[in-house]
């Protein structure tokens, strides 16, 4: 009960059907090991926050680009609603720390996977509008997911643009180096390193090698803009 609050706290909405947050944070390992019953989890939230979710974007980048065409607006919504991007936009939230997950799941990374994540997150907001309507909802997806959609494409997009940026720039080759592989095959580690050339930038680690290079893209892109004050495209 208490990180339940803490996390209220940290979203800036209060529950007034508390069992809905409980629900929303509870992944189907934990109720299945405790036989609590298979409507009991997150899923059926998750299910509704994803319709709120793509309405709540839909209506944001209509407005905020009224010249785009359907297709970019298309393109841009998949961007910031799809499993990498939900799951970064938890980092801020540090949504991991408050699930309910079962042993299993806890012992083999669950609380950093991706695609539990997003899934909690979007089950977050589903239970924020069956317990205080779309407004609420919304708020709540424009603070969290909507804030900041630069950055947020930019780490979506962040191999292609590095790629371009590099071949642009520099003339060189982006290639990523392995660091190192960790864990069980259930639940291995992938850390692995940007180069440009033969000068290593930013580094990844995530449960996939794709997932670590994508990492590894974006922080070496942070750095690249730091370092050489160069600008991209939004």
């Amino acid at each position: 009960m208490k990180l339940q609050n803490e996390f209220e706290e940290k979203i800036g909405y209060h529950f007034t059907d508390g069992k809905l947050l409980v629900q929303a944070l509870t992944h189907s390992s934990y109720a299945n090991e405790r036989h609590m019953g298979k409507l009991s989890d997150n899923e059926r939230l998750e299910f509704l926050g994803d319709a709120v979710l793509e309405l709540a974007a839909s209506e944001f980048l209509f407005h905020k680009y009224p010249k785009w065409p359907e297709g970019e607006l298309t393109r841009m919504r998949a961007s910031l609603v799809c499993e990498p991007t939900l799951a970064f936009c938890t980092r801020e939230l540090d949504l991991g720390k408050y699930l309910l997950l079962g042993k299993g799941e806890e012992m083999t990374g669950g609380r950093m996977r991706k695609s539990v994540l997003s899934d909690a997150l979007e089950a977050v907001i589903g239970a924020i509008y069956l317990d205080g309507g779309f407004a609420n909802a919304k708020e709540f997806i424009l603070r969290f997911v909507l804030n900041d959609i630069e950055h947020k494409q930019l780490f979506y997009d962040s191999k292609t643009i590095l790629q371009e940026l590099v071949q642009g720039r520099f003339s060189k080759d982006v290639t990523y180096r392995m660091l190192s592989v960790e864990g069980p095959d259930h639940d291995k580690k992938y850390k692995v390193e940007a180069m440009i050339g033969e000068e290593a930038y930013g580094k990844g680690s995530a449960g996939t090698k794709k997932g670590a290079e994508q990492e590894a893209a974006y922080e070496t892109l942070l750095q690249l803009k730091k370092e050489k004050n160069i600008d991209f495209p939004k």
